[in-house]
């Protein structure tokens, strides 16, 4: 059975007080991307930060990496994606003819290969 509209007006109006707020559009827009994203309302964002609640905490960019967890899995993804530029480039390297093995394109492309298996050592020993 379905709620019409006027009767969760009535009780909206009973149990909350409407706050307007004027902010420039592009907070507007970018705290709703915001809720959206973190996949909370953005009344109860503001009314959390209203209450003093995690007030403490703010919100960033990092928010997506919050916890231990979500960091080890947002890496160990980056070394995947690192590891398949790396055979890229190390393909890429392997079929450089052998007339232009001592250009500064194949130098290039050896320090890109070295720069990115190094890049993976220190991914690696990070978790």
């Amino acid at each position: 059975m379905a709620v019409s509209n006027e009767a969760k007006q009535r009780w909206n109006t009973a149990h909350y007080t409407q706050v307007k707020v004027s902010v420039p559009p592009e907070i507007a827009a970018a705290f709703k991307e915001r809720c959206i994203a973190d996949g909370v309302s953005m009344a109860g964002e503001i009314s959390r930060f209203m209450s003093g609640r995690d007030r403490h905490v703010p919100k960033s960019s990092a928010a997506p990496y919050a916890t231990r967890r979500k960091r080890h899995e947002a890496l160990t993804a980056l070394a995947g994606q690192l590891e398949a530029i790396r055979e890229a480039e190390q393909q890429y390297l392997d079929n450089i003819p052998a007339n232009l093995q001592n250009s500064r394109m194949y130098e290039v492309a050896e320090q890109t290969v070295a720069a990115l298996e190094e890049a993976l050592s220190i991914l690696d020993g990070a978790y």
